[in-house]
């Protein structure tokens, strides 16, 4: 490292935003995650022993998958490298598989890969990496908004521990808030802020789990409110809406909206009530769902609950898809909706549904005989 990249480190740590700042070291600072990083959890003990296998973090954005992989550059003995599957190519991990062979031949030492939005490498980068996880010339940690069942190779898959990252309670971030603001080092409490209790109520409430949302709310509420006259900066209920007017996540703040959201849309089409499933699409669009996610549960729904009453819907909810990948937001809005009320107001029948299942039972009760010849 010359001097130069010295002095852009140095300020990058000093002027990088309050959520990369307020980044965790250790496990101990971790907020949230307990049902993967509590202290009986196989993660936990597997970082604390530096014995740890190729995993994949999913979950939604701001919820700690660079924090973890942050702590375990920390704690581990490993090297550790860092690539983000938006920038980098096969040239880029060419690189560090070569590196981590020249280290682990002769030093012994083993080479952490963690590939931030993994989900961006196409299947041929995703391949590449396949034999070098297998023989252990690198650890791989991949982090991914999208469910990797759907967006990373499955052999891939085969390969690694799946980690799923909730969404962060109030009450974690609420916990964040108050560091953010009484922290000298590396949050603001240099600024002197006296935080109303109800602002950081409404900020915990509205980030909707995202910690990120959270802490860049109320860094800007401090560095554009002026002191008051005792000196202090105050952020109070109408300085917080100010900084923070949209919900991060348009779902409400108790848990498991996602799926119930999903689930009502479902139900809607179902039952034959396109007003209510236009509803629906409109909170999970609001939200900031994945137009993927949604139309592939029109193509369930499709065929599943209407099937032969009209195999056209079918084509519709496919031909929607196509469109909305292609489109993207905010066009693909009319196109999900106009596959929706196409489902929600055809005939409906199980039959295939009912049909196949009943057909797999007996298959699933006998054991597999060889094939008869002839």
């Amino acid at each position: 490292m010359d001097l130069f990249d010295y002095m852009r480190e140095s300020t990058m740590e000093k002027e990088s935003p309050l959520a990369s700042r307020l980044r965790p070291a250790t496990l101990d600072e971790v907020v949230g995650q307990k049902h993967i990083i509590g202290k009986d959890k196989l993660l936990y003990r597997a970082i604390k022993a530096d014995k740890l296998s190729s995993i994949i973090f999913y979950g939604p954005p701001g919820t700690g998958k660079t924090t973890l992989a942050r702590v375990i550059a920390n704690t581990t003995s490993a090297r550790f490298k860092q690539l983000n599957a938006t920038v980098a190519g096969k040239k880029d991990m060419e690189e560090v598989v070569n590196e981590a062979k020249s280290a682990l031949g002769m030093y012994g030492q083993k080479t952490i890969l963690f590939i931030d939005e993994i989900h961006r490498f196409n299947k041929g980068q995703q391949d590449y990496l396949l034999p070098f996880v297998e023989d252990g010339t690198v650890i791989l940690i991949g982090a991914t908004t999208e469910n990797p069942y759907f967006e990373v190779n499955g052999a891939l898959i085969s390969r690694s521990r799946i980690f799923e990252l909730k969404a962060l309670t109030r009450e974690d971030i609420k916990e964040l808030l108050h560091r953010a603001v009484t922290d000298r080092e590396r949050g603001m409490g240099s600024y002197n802020v006296k935080a109303d209790e109800d602002a950081l109520d409404f900020l915990a409430d509205m980030a909707n789990g995202d910690a990120r949302a959270a802490l860049n709310a109320i860094e800007l509420g401090v560095l554009t409110t002026e002191r008051a006259a005792d000196g202090n900066i105050h952020i109070d209920l109408a300085t917080a809406q100010e900084c923070i007017q949209k919900r991060a996540l348009g779902y409400d703040k108790d848990g498991d909206n996602h799926y119930d959201t999903i689930s009502a849309f479902i139900k809607s089409m179902r039952g034959s009530d396109p007003d209510a499933a236009v509803y629906y699409l409109a909170r999970m669009i609001y939200a900031g769902e994945d137009v993927k996610f949604i139309a592939r549960r029109i193509m369930i729904c499709a065929a599943e609950d209407v099937g032969n009453a009209d195999p056209q819907a079918l084509g519709v909810a496919v031909n929607a898809a196509l469109a909305a990948e292609r489109l993207g937001l905010p066009e693909a809005r009319i196109v999900l909706s106009q596959a929706a009320t196409y489902v929600a107001c055809a005939p409906k029948s199980n039959a295939a549904y009912e049909a196949i299942d009943k057909r797999l039972t007996p298959c699933e009760a006998r054991r597999p005989r060889p094939c008869r010849t002839i």
